[in-house]
């Protein structure tokens, strides 16, 4: 029962904090104004441990890899954590480990882009001026642009979200699918 309870809570802490250097990295990289809300929210919750690593770590072509690195080894705690606490019995090597951190990361990526672009669509038909509305298209610009060009309107309805899902599901089974063939391969 205490080993649980220490699971869901690095699990969720630790969890949480990997999410919000993730989105950290991707509102870096998408260009959105440091001074928007969502960008001052990450910074001022990730600010204490990001500064020091960038001594560290250094930038590569305009992204911020400490904070990316950074949510990589918050992910990689999770796993060695639940895997010492666990007390499964099976050992599993460190290079597991690394690779499960990054199909954790590229799981926890497809599903921010599946929630984003949901929110999107829902915000272009509540309120599409609202300030979000920017920061979201700075998310799924990429994705759904090029479907956009081999998916016109339809009776002015923008289908490339629908064909964007469905391609993120695919995309999801198959790191799933991943994950497990790396577990059952280490």
């Amino acid at each position: 029962m205490p080993n649980q309870i220490i699971i869901f809570l690095l699990d969720t802490v630790l969890g949480l904090f990997s999410l919000a250097l993730l989105l950290r990295f991707y509102v870096q990289w998408s260009r959105i104004p440091y001074f928007h809300p969502v960008s001052r929210f990450l910074v001022t919750v990730t600010d204490f441990i990001v500064r020091p690593a960038r001594r560290v770590i250094p930038s590569w072509r305009g992204l911020d890899l400490s904070t990316f690195v950074l949510a990589w080894l918050a992910q990689f705690i999770i796993l060695i954590s639940i895997n010492l606490l666990a007390d499964s019995g099976a050992s599993v090597s460190i290079f597991a480990f690394i690779l499960l951190a990054f199909i954790k990361l590229a799981s926890m990526t497809l599903n921010i882009l599946f929630i984003t672009i949901i929110a999107q669509a829902l915000l272009s038909w509540i309120n599409p001026h609202s300030p979000l509305a920017p920061v979201l298209e700075s998310f799924t610009g990429p994705v759904l642009e090029p479907l956009r060009r081999f998916i016109p309107p339809i009776a002015n309805f923008d289908l490339s979200p629908l064909f964007a899902l469905i391609l993120l599901q695919v995309l999801m089974m198959v790191v799933e699918n991943l994950q497990r063939q790396i577990v059952h391969a280490f």
